[in-house]
Formats: structure tokens, sequence, C-alpha cells
């Protein structure tokens, strides 16, 4: 018999969710991650799902993981030490940048311009010119070259960036130059611009560039290290690591082109809310992950989650296709405080992480977090373990929220639930980026909530929103490691192409983006990707004559042959009014072509639940005093192990399982579907509006 592993690092938690490859069969594990080195969580947690499951680890033959490695290494500033050659008179390239201030009209008085990835001190010069169209204006000057390269080896770098102006166009100089590093800096990992982000902008390119030498080292440090322990435990492993476009990057692309794996930990939960959410019913979506340092949100439209063409990780924005994700410092770790100078309640985006942890962990944590706030609350019965096994410190969260407590002069339960509203609020912010400023409506959508804290905040999140029903889908912890593994292969190919429509032709476009597919076609191929599984799809970046701004639209190659450019000329028109209210007269222009190819998913069998009536009374398993909208209320606590399909769980209530603890307030309900979701409405729910399709 053969499993499949799905892995989700945490900052807090390590999720694994392992799959019987042929019946479809799921086993969960939670487990602490281990920050100073994440495969010996990933290993624990690996020992853990197979002692659950009753099997021998050498029976996994694919891990599909994935991690916030190179997420957490911009993060916190640690990557390799970075060399950077650009064509003659463009070395200060990063310096110079795009200008821009993050803010309002006076952001520019308090913005700190952080430093560039590759500090001009090691960025030479290499003496040579290629044309837009690609055509070699001066030769590249290997003498001069070699001996910069020279001069770069005495400042000890780690990794070298080759970016050249119009690189896109025609490689053979950074080809040259890659040959010749490695003769004069051998051992040092090379990556080309034209092979990482092959586009124009030459600031875009060189920045995406550069940020995949500054992940390179470590992350490749990682994955080796990882599949030499996988090694030991099973034979022949087969690992993959989710790119942060939601599709799985083989260990080798992962270690060359890390700068697809930056957003590659919450990627996996959007992938794992679309899978359950279609199964239910509701194929537009807001998710909600909330973990024990951040809240990731994305929005799904039509069960498919939406792509961006830039990830952004801190204050470095990249070229590279993520999910459409943000994130905010807001989950169960967070740690709420009492500033000295305005005395207002503020949460996050400090996290106690895993280490200590909230004081409730019992692991030497002291400040209050969100976790201790929900503690306080009732929110987590008393009996309940966390992750299965981790007993909770109910007296350390009580002395830790009272700080708050006494700094505001507030009851202790008033402080908790101060907390709960506030951290509330924070994620609704996040929400209404990926929603409202985006021209959706939040009230078109459902929520789905999941991560370890997701269903304790998902009702109160769709009552600030209007977005009905909140989804607690099953196993709400280990979703994230659900989508990793049930995702599949993917790699993509883009050509810069800057065209005016009266320049091109419909037939010539097509014939591009189907070279460009039969190109990510092989990569697939060489990842044993039958042909026959292979699924394409198309994009183009468009924008009007004369316009900075582009749009990224969705191509039907077959509508595209058979009405001509008028086919993706309406989308871009009815995408920019949807963005900025109008359209314009001008005439679109081309500016980049895009394939992507993606190989089957694998075929996981979510089994219906018995069916039962509506009373849900056989799965109560107590009672709980808890501290609702200002009120002491009694809950009744349920097994969620033990609702059927059709049960009706009465607000206010709180159902426990391993992984999650779901809080349905006063006035709401919960209803049990067929597959095991949990629907949760206000008493009397009517839709008020009509979905969109």
């Amino acid at each position: 018999m053969a499993y499949r592993l799905g892995v989700d690092v945490g900052g807090t938690f390590t999720d694994l969710l392992l799959v019987h490859e042929k019946s479809g069969k799921t086993w969960s594990a939670k487990v602490p991650s281990t920050p100073a080195d994440q495969s010996i969580g990933v290993l624990n947690g690996m020992m853990r799902v197979c002692e659950h499951a009753g099997i021998d680890p050498a029976t996994i033959v694919h891990v599909m993981h994935g991690t916030t490695v190179a997420t957490n290494t911009v993060l916190t500033g640690t990557g390799a030490k970075c060399g950077l050659v650009t064509t003659k008179g463009y070395r200060q390239v990063l310096q110079i940048a795009r200008s821009f201030v993050p803010g309002g009209l006076g952001g520019w008085v308090i913005y700190n311009k952080s430093l560039p990835l590759a500090p001009l001190s090691c960025t030479i010069e290499a003496d040579e010119r290629v044309s837009a169209k690609g055509e070699i204006v001066h030769a590249l000057d290997e003498g001069q070259l070699r001996s910069s390269l020279r001069e770069l080896k005495s400042k000890d770098i780690e990794a070298l960036t080759v970016s050249l102006i119009n690189s896109f166009a025609n490689d053979t100089h950074e080809k040259r130059i890659r040959d010749i590093a490695a003769e004069e800096l051998p051992g040092i990992p090379v990556s080309l611009s034209s092979e990482v982000v092959p586009e124009m902008q030459e600031y875009e390119r060189t920045v995406t560039t550069v940020a995949n030498s500054y992940v390179r080292p470590r992350v490749e440090k990682y994955v080796r290290n990882l599949k030499a322990k996988l090694s030991i435990k099973g034979e022949e492993v087969k690992l993959h690591i989710l790119r942060s476009d939601g599709g799985l990057a083989s260990a080798k692309s992962s270690e060359e082109f890390p700068v697809n794996l930056l957003m590659s930990g919450p990627a996996g939960g959007v992938t794992g809310a679309v899978w359950v959410a279609m199964q239910s019913g509701f194929p537009n979506l807001l998710t909600v992950d909330v973990g024990g340092t951040s809240t990731d949100v994305a929005l799904i439209q039509n069960g498919e989650p939406r792509l961006r063409r830039e990830t952004t990780v801190g204050d470095v924005t990249v070229r590279a296709s993520s999910v459409d994700i943000r994130t905010v410092g807001a989950g169960g770790g967070s740690i709420a405080h009492v500033p000295q100078l305005t005395r207002a309640l503020r949460v996050g985006p400090q996290s106690a992480g895993a280490d200590p942890g909230p004081a409730a962990y019992n692991r030497g944590g002291t400040e209050p977090t969100v976790t201790d706030a929900n503690v306080v609350l009732g929110y987590m019965p008393e009996g309940q373990k966390l992750g299965g096994d981790m007993v909770l410190d109910r007296e350390s969260s009580g002395r830790a929220v009272q700080k708050i407590a006494d700094a505001l002069k507030l009851t202790r339960k008033e402080a908790a639930l101060g907390i709960y509203n506030i951290v509330n609020e924070n994620m609704v912010g996040a929400l209404r980026l990926v929603s409202v400023e985006q021209g959706y409506d939040p009230r078109d959508y459902a929520l789905i909530a999941f991560g370890g804290a997701g269903p304790l905040h998902a009702n109160a999140l769709s009552r600030l929103l209007g977005s009905w029903p909140s989804i607690i889908p099953p196993g709400p912890g280990v979703l994230c490691a659900l989508g990793d593994a049930t995702t599949a292969v993917r790699d993509e190919r883009a050509r810069t192409y800057v065209r005016k429509f009266s320049d091109t032709s419909a037939k010539e476009i097509v014939k591009i983006l189907r070279a460009l597919a039969a190109d990510a076609s092989e990569s697939l191929a060489r990842e044993g990707v039958a042909k026959s599984e292979m699924r394409t799809s198309w994009q183009v970046d468009l924008r009007y004559h004369g316009q900075g701004l582009r749009l990224t639209v969705d191509v039907d190659i077959k509508d595209l042959e058979k009405r001509g450019l008028v086919a993706i000329s309406e989308q871009f028109d009815a995408e920019h009014k949807r963005l900025f209210t109008f359209a314009l007269s001008l005439e679109h222009e081309l500016v980049t072509l895009r394939a992507s190819v993606q190989g089957k998913a694998v075929s996981l069998k979510r089994a219906e639940l018995p069916k039962g009536g509506s009373d849900a009374k056989a799965a109560a398993i107590g009672r709980q005093k808890v501290y609702m909208d200002g009120k002491d209320l009694t809950a009744t606590v349920y097994d969620r192990k033990k609702l059927r399909a059709g049960n009706k769980v009465k607000g206010p209530a709180i159902v426990v399982e391993m992984d999650s603890t779901s809080v349905i307030l006063p006035k709401h309900h919960g209803v049990v579907d067929k597959v095991g979701c949990i629907l949760i409405y206000p008493d009397g729910y009517k839709p008020a509006r009509k979905a969109k399709r």
C-alpha cells in the first residue's frame, strides 16, 4: 500500500495529513514547529501520523510540503550575501528602484527605505549591451568581467545574480557570464534573470532575481537536508514543494528557483479550502487561515483563486505568480498590549510564536495573547487538549489577561473580549483588501475559516462582513496540509511581447502561447506527468497604448482563434471598469504572454457523514460557561466526531475536535452538511443578495 503525505509548516505548529492513495482515507497530526530546523518538526510529525495510522514510514512514497523557509529568510533578513552583475551604466538599478513610498502624502517623513538585498559594494558592471530586439550592440568584454569577478570574490559573497539590460530578448551574455563565474567563483550558485523571470522592466527583473539568490542557499540547504532525512525513513520518497501560485515544484526546481516559494505556506490553505468548499456547493469564497502568528486571507471566484503577478513579503516585492493572499499579524499568538502614550488596546503584530508561545502553553510565556483571551472567555472548554495532547494552563492565561484588565480598569472577561473583538477587526481589514478594495462585495461570498484558530473567530467575522455561511471544514487545523496533499505539479512559461493590436494578430499570439505551453509541458513530462493529465491555461498582460498600468486577463485560446483580438480586449475593458469604473477608447497593447501547465491532482474521496436528524443532542458532551457579546452565558459543548449530516447546532455552542475549536455565537446556528462541514448562519437568515457565479 502506498501513501502520500501533505505537510504544512507554520510559525507555531506543523500540520500533517496522511492520505492512502487508493482508498482516500486520511489521518492527521499536529506537532510544535521547530524554527531552528523545520525538518525536525516535519520528521516528528511524520512519525506521529504514521503511528496514528499504524503504518511503516517506509510506505510513504510522496511528500508534498508547504514551507516558510524562503518567507522567513526575507522577513528576518538572514539570507545570503549577494553579488550582482549588471550592464555597464546600470550599477545602481536597485538603489534607484521605482521611487515608491508607501503611505499617504506625508509617508516619506517616516518611511525608512530598507537596504537592497544585493549591496552596491557587491555590485559589478559587465561591459556589454543588447538591444530591446535582442541584437548584440556591444559584445561582452570577458577580460574586464573576469577582473571584476576576482574583486568580488574577495568580498565573500554566497550567491551571485546576473541581470543584464534586455536579457529577456537575448540571454547569450548572461549564460556566458554564468560559465565564467563558475571558473572564477567556484561553488557559488548563480541565478540568471533570463531564467528566473524573462520579462521586461529591468528593476522588477533584477530585484526578483536578486531575491532568488538571497534565499537560494538556505532553501537549498533545507530541501537537501529534508530529502536526506526522508530517505532514511523511506525508500525513494518523492519530494515536491508547494509554489506560491498553488502548484507543486520539484525539489530540484525549488532549489534553483526558490523565489517561487515565497508564499508557499499560505497557498496550501487556499487550495485545500477550494477543494472542500466545492464539495459543499460554494464556489465563491473568502478564505481565512488563522494560525499562531498571522492570518492569511484570499478570495475565490468560481472555484478559482485569484492570482497576482507580484508577490510581496515584508517590503520586498518580486515578479512571481502567487495566489492573491493578504497577511496580517493577527493570530492565536498575537500579543495584546496597552501603549503608554495612547492607553488604547492593541493586538499584534508581535507574536509569542511557538517558543515560548501563549501563557496557556505553560512554556514560560507570560504576555497576554489572543489564545489566552479565548481561554478566559471559555471558548476553549475545560479538558480540551491543544493538538490532541497539549494541556492548557488556564491560570496562566488568566494572569496574563489580567495585565490588560488592570491597565484599562476592566474586568478580566471584558479585557479578554476586547482582545477578541480587536483581533477580529484586524482580520476584517485584511479581508477588505481582497474583496471591497478589489471591487467585490463580501456579501456575495461565503466565508471559510481554518487553521488552528480560524473556527474560533469565523462566526464573528461573518457577522462583521455579512458573508454567510461561515464554513468550518472537517479538520480545519490541518487544511493547509490537505491542500498540499491534493494539489498537482505546475509550471509556467512567459515571454515579453510588446505589440499594439494593430501590429500583431490573433494567429501570431496563439502560435506563441502554444509554444510556451509546449515548453512548460516538457518540464512536467520530466516529472513523470502524462500528457493526458496535463491541463493548460493561458494569460496575457494588457494595457492601453501609452499607459503604464497593465492588467492580467485569462485567455480562452479557442475563443481567441474564433473571434480574434476582441476576445481579450473585452475582458481587459471589463476588468478595467471593475477596478476603476471606466474604460478608455485607446488602442490596446500586449505586454506579456504566459502559459501555465498543471498536472492532475490526486483524486481524494471525501466520505459522506451518516445522516441524522436536526437534533444534535447525541453529540453533546457537556456545558461550558462563556462570555459572549458582553454577557455571561452557558454554551453546549459538542464532540464533532459525533455530529451527523443534518444536525443543527444552536448557539451559544462550542464544537471541539483534535485540531481546532469552533464557536457558534448566540442567535446563530450551525448546520452539518453531507461532507461534514459546519455551515453557520444567523437565526432566520434569508439570502439578501443573489450570489455571483
